[in-house]
């Protein structure tokens, strides 16, 4: 089977805690193959783009507060059913909910610090990494 993409956010709270280094071995440890990644600062305004799909929830002002905090990571990742396979490595968005041994369950600090964010879907997979990386970074087919 051919290789696939999904895109992952190294979040705020797990960068500025030194957990990068460890979330980026179990990645690697996993099996995945990071084609892109550069650690950035989102603006407000970035951050609201970004989570857009979000606007008017109860939580949306939190989460764009929080994604705008401070230093993150982001990354293309490479595998085999690429976008299931991570989504299985991060474990649930409730990190008390996440099964033993997940990113989440290991390094996040609440079900909104949750260390970590992998796209749901390739299509969101293609649109999340477009957000971040110009045509001339991005390194799929």
């Amino acid at each position: 089977m051919e290789e696939d993409f999904t895109f992952a956010i190294i979040k705020p709270n797990a960068v500025r805690n030194k957990h990068t280094g460890p979330i980026l071995a179990r990645i690697n440890e996993a099996g995945f193959n990071i084609a892109a990644m550069k650690m950035l600062s989102m603006s407000r305004l970035q951050a609201e783009a970004f989570y857009d799909v979000h606007r008017g929830k109860p939580f949306f002002d939190g989460l764009v507060e929080f994604m705008s905090s401070g230093p993150v990571v982001v990354m293309i990742l490479k595998a085999e059913n690429a976008v299931e396979e991570f989504r299985k490595l991060i474990g649930n968005t409730d990190p008390a909910k996440a099964e033993e041994g997940t990113i989440r369950r290991l390094f996040a600090a609440s079900l909104q610090m949750n260390a970590i964010h992998g796209s749901d879907s390739p299509e969101n997979a293609r649109k999340e990494a477009g957000f971040f990386f110009s045509g001339f970074e991005r390194f799929w087919s």
